[in-house]
């Protein structure tokens, strides 16, 4: 009995020895996010790209709009004219809900390109507080989807420190 014992405290011990160097901070990313300066840019980037879509979407709303003017002036046609007008009509709508598809895709696209700068920028400053205070877990409360559920008031709060690494 005391033999096992002993090997029981033997296995424990390591286990014991990794606790205690298991150091956890948390932080909060929007915030940092929401702190950085680049923001500014990109949001003004994205508006500017917003009102070229808009107004190319508008082109061709007004040009579905002439075209149905001309074809209702023109109500004394043929059944065949009348059926080409349509045709012309359901081309320009096809045209513009591609348009809208595409223009969507574009802004993803380019909202990507520009954030993945900032997300890298804020990644690289919380694995380097993490690497300077020696933390073995770093964890993101600023969604409800967080696994955490509970932040001690003792727990260390790293938004700080990572806001101070890039110069916030």
């Amino acid at each position: 009995m005391l033999k096992k014992l002993l090997i029981f405290f033997i296995a424990l011990a390591p286990l014991a020895a990794v606790a205690q160097d298991v150091k956890i901070a948390y932080l909060n990313a929007q915030e940092i996010f929401a702190a950085m300066p680049e923001l500014a840019g990109i949001e003004t980037q994205l508006s500017s790209k917003q009102e070229e879509i808009s107004k190319n979407g508008q082109a061709l709303v007004d040009e579905f709009n002439k075209k149905s003017e001309e074809f209702n002036k023109a109500a004394s046609t043929s059944e065949a004219v009348q059926q080409d007008q349509q045709k012309q009509l359901a081309q320009i709508q096809e045209r513009y809900q591609v348009y809208l598809q595409n223009s969507q895709q574009e802004m993803q696209q380019l909202q990507q390109k520009l954030l993945e700068p900032v997300n890298k920028k804020i990644a690289d400053a919380i694995k380097a507080v993490g690497d300077e205070n020696k933390y073995t877990f770093v964890f993101d409360v600023s969604t409800m989807q967080s696994p955490i559920v509970y932040v001690s008031p003792t727990a260390t709060n790293i938004t700080p420190t990572v806001k101070t690494k890039l110069g916030l």
